[in-house]
């Protein structure tokens, strides 16, 4: 297949230039990283899965309001998107304790939060991309006051969206990582993509804290059943009509 120049290579995505300066194209990889990509490997039709999934959310996402850099899909693992400036920040809202939270508070693993909680972290491989606070974030000149504010409002709007989403998938969303960028009019887009590669989620009913991960713990857990699990999700969220 013909493409356009590439203009960067993620872990997850390659994304290549096309005729239109303000539209990319995304190539979602079938290439799995954890650990910062200390740990690497591949998860069969990931790609595919994981484009199918974060069209069908994004969609989702902008019917209620929110803007996103998405397009269409000309093909399974393939996705135009609007061209973005991404801010260098990851921001990460948690609803149930997992991972690093538990890690760095003692908190125990699926302890209910009473409200969602938003983070920010510095999206750089080489610091290991760090836990920031908001007056480093301003220090390091990241984003603006201004910027921060709607990053964490729409956050929680999305958070809220999605919630309710995966709920009707029979999933329960412990939390997620989103990024954003700016487009050519200064308007603040939700970028990247939403899949479980970049999401918690959990089995609504069963028990075993193993058999219920639905996401990319599967992975950096070697839990076995990486594929089905990530076949799963897809069919639940097709199955909710957009």
């Amino acid at each position: 297949m013909n493409r356009h120049p590439q203009i960067y290579e993620g872990k997850a995505k390659i994304l290549y230039a096309t005729d239109n300066p303000d539209i990319l194209l995304a190539y979602f990889k079938d290439d799995a990283t954890a650990f910062n990509a200390q740990k690497r490997g591949k998860i069969v039709g990931k790609g595919e899965i994981n484009c199918q999934i974060a069209a069908h959310l994004f969609r989702s996402i902008e019917a209620q309001g929110i803007a996103t850099h998405y397009i269409d899909c000309p093909a399974v693992n393939e996705m135009r998107v609007k061209s973005v400036q991404i801010l260098p920040i990851e921001v990460v809202v948690r609803n149930i304790a997992a991972g690093s939270l538990c890690q760095q508070t003692g908190l125990a693993l699926g302890t209910i939060l009473p409200q969602p909680l938003v983070e920010f972290f510095y999206k750089n491989d080489s610091l290991g991309d760090p836990l920031l606070t908001r007056d480093r974030l301003l220090l390091m000149e990241l984003a603006t006051v201004e910027q921060l504010e709607i990053l964490h409002s729409k956050a929680l709007q999305i958070n809220s969206i999605l919630e309710n989403f995966f709920q009707l998938c029979g999933i329960t969303l412990v939390d997620f990582k989103i990024e954003f960028g700016v487009d050519k009019h200064e308007q603040i887009l939700l970028a990247d993509e939403i899949s479980p590669d970049s999401c918690r989620l959990w089995l609504i009913g069963e028990p075993d804290p193993n058999l219920r991960v639905l996401d990319k713990d599967r992975f950096r857990r070697d839990l076995g059943n990486i594929e089905d699990a990530y076949q799963q999700v897809l069919a639940r969220v097709l199955g909710v009509k957009e």
